[in-house]
């Protein structure tokens, strides 16, 4: 386990993978949009967010219907609907570039040269102050989680996009990866300086009347506290794997929730699908980590270590 993670002080500011947060709680990609929604939370708990994924183009996204409650969870099959990089770069950008918090962008691609050319067109974009690639979306045809499930792939994207920019770049990763280790540590050999783990995991929900999938694209991503745990232990996973800082992403809504993430290794977390219920969750969970350090009341610099 990396000695960087070492030290950290759950709710002061900190540098994550070139990312200067002013506290260790994003804002996950595909829940604050494009950051219009922001001024619903406490802009002083937000210690960055990444952006509603995009491609290079306008995408249309997944048919209706769309997202599908679960017990102690959704499943969402958005489809990454945008309005693609050109329109980001000049009706977002400009924007993110006047808020006290970083902003980072979620990057999606059918092809390996499409991440890539993404990453040149935004490299210097005021505004923009980081990378996210998304090799781990399970609700697109091609591309996606195709490409984070495989190493020599994973790598292929990573190392693509980290010769066209400048920018920090972090690679968020499939809990659908047979070997989500071997992944983690492709990605950091190709350059990546953080890594997001995890994404969404695949469901399906059935309409019991009709026989039918209750969603458009028949299947769809979980999230939510139903798969917390799992995400815990592929969080943990990965940063056993490798020395550069892991996010930890999956049914955050305490700040317990994000203590058993900083436990077991992670950096920073980034809160998603709470923001839903509450759209100041953020501020709830970073008013909750300065109120403590670790559940068992261990100095901040504590972590889960290895078996």
């Amino acid at each position: 386990m990396s000695d960087a993670r070492d030290g950290l002080t759950p709710a002061g500011p900190l540098e994550v993978g070139g990312v200067h947060l002013a506290t260790p709680v994003m804002a996950a990609s595909g829940t604050f949009g494009f950051g219009t929604e922001v001024p619903l939370c406490d802009r002083r708990a937000l210690g960055g967010m990444v952006c509603k994924g995009i491609f290079l183009e306008p995408r249309a996204g997944a048919p209706p219907p769309r997202i599908v409650e679960t017990p102690s969870g959704m499943l969402n099959a958005i489809g990454l609907q945008g309005p693609g990089v050109e329109t980001v770069i000049r009706e977002y950008a400009p924007l993110w570039a006047t808020w006290p918090f970083p902003v980072l962008v979620n990057l999606n691609g059918e092809t390996v040269e499409e991440y890539a050319e993404l990453a040149a067109r935004l490299d210097g974009v005021a505004g923009v102050s980081g990378l996210e690639v998304n090799i781990s979306c399970p609700n697109v045809e091609r591309g996606g989680m195709l490409f984070g499930q495989d190493p020599d792939l994973a790598a292929a994207v990573t190392a693509a996009v980290r010769v066209r920019t400048r920018l920090p770049v972090w690679v968020k990763l499939t809990p659908a990866a047979g070997d989500i280790s071997a992944v983690a540590r492709a990605c950091e050999e190709a350059g990546a300086d953080a890594l997001c783990a995890v994404n969404t995991f695949v469901g399906m929900a059935l309409d019991v009347r009709t026989g039918q999938p209750r969603l458009g694209f028949r299947t769809g991503g979980l999230s939510g506290p139903a798969i917390r745990p799992l995400a815990v232990y592929l969080a943990h996973r990965v940063a056993q794997a490798v020395r550069i800082p892991v996010i930890g992403i999956g049914g955050i809504t305490r700040p317990e929730d994000a203590l058993e993430f900083l436990l077991a290794g992670c950096r920073a977390v980034q809160v998603g699908t709470a923001t839903f219920v509450d759209p100041n969750a953020i501020g709830r969970v970073v008013e909750g980590l300065r109120r403590r350090s670790t559940p068992d009341g261990a100095p901040p610099g504590h972590r889960l270590r290895p078996a």
